[in-house]
C-alpha cells in the first residue's frame, strides 16, 4: 500500500504529501524534508483518506494525532 504524509499548514488546512519513495530516502526522510519546519506530521496509508476529493477542503485532523515527527 502507498503511504501519504499529512500535516496541518499554518493556515489550519490539512495538507497531504504523496511521496515517491526510492532507495535513497525513506518516507520519514521525505517527511522531515518536505513538511515545513516545526510542523508536526503523520504518515498514513492512502486508504485512510476519503476516496472522493470533492470535499477535500473540509478534511480535518486533531493536532494530537500528528505524532510521527516534525518538519526540519
Amino acid at each position: 500500500m502507498a503511504k501519504k504524509i499529512i500535516y496541518k499548514a499554518e493556515n489550519g488546512i490539512l495538507s497531504v504529501i504523496t511521496p515517491v519513495v526510492n532507495n535513497l530516502m525513506t518516507i520519514e526522510d521525505i517527511a522531515k524534508k518536505d513538511v515545513p519546519t516545526g510542523l508536526p506530521y503523520k504518515i498514513i496509508e492512502d486508504t485512510d483518506l476519503p476516496s472522493s476529493r470533492e470535499f477535500r477542503n473540509a478534511w480535518t485532523i486533531v493536532d494530537d494525532e500528528l505524532t510521527d515527527g516534525v518538519g526540519d
